[in-house]
C-alpha cells in the first residue's frame, strides 16, 4: 500500500485491509472509483469521481483494478505531497 502524506499532515491511499488505517487516526472514505463490467463483459475502471478518465476495456476485472491503481497512484497519490 502506497501512502501519500501532504504537508498539513493528512495522508491518502487506496483504501485496503494490509493495514489498519484507524490506527493512523481519524479517516474519512470516499469513493475514487467505479470498476464495471460492460453488456460485453469486459471490464472498465471509472475514475470520473476524481475527474479522471475511463480506463478499458479490460478483458479481467483484475487488470482493470491494475490499471486503476496505477492510474491512483500517479495522479492522485502523488499530488498528496504537493
Amino acid at each position: 500500500m502506497n501512502i501519500g502524506i501532504a504537508p498539513d499532515g493528512t495522508a491518502r491511499c487506496v483504501y485496503g485491509e494490509c493495514v489498519d488505517l484507524r490506527a493512523l487516526g481519524h479517516m474519512e472514505l470516499r469513493r475514487a472509483s467505479h470498476v464495471e463490467p460492460d453488456m460485453q463483459g469486459r471490464w472498465h475502471a471509472d475514475l470520473s469521481p476524481l475527474a479522471g478518465p475511463v480506463l478499458g476495456p479490460f478483458e479481467q476485472r483484475s487488470a482493470a483494478r491494475a490499471a486503476e491503481t496505477s492510474w491512483l497512484d500517479e495522479h492522485w497519490l502523488a499530488r498528496a505531497g504537493s
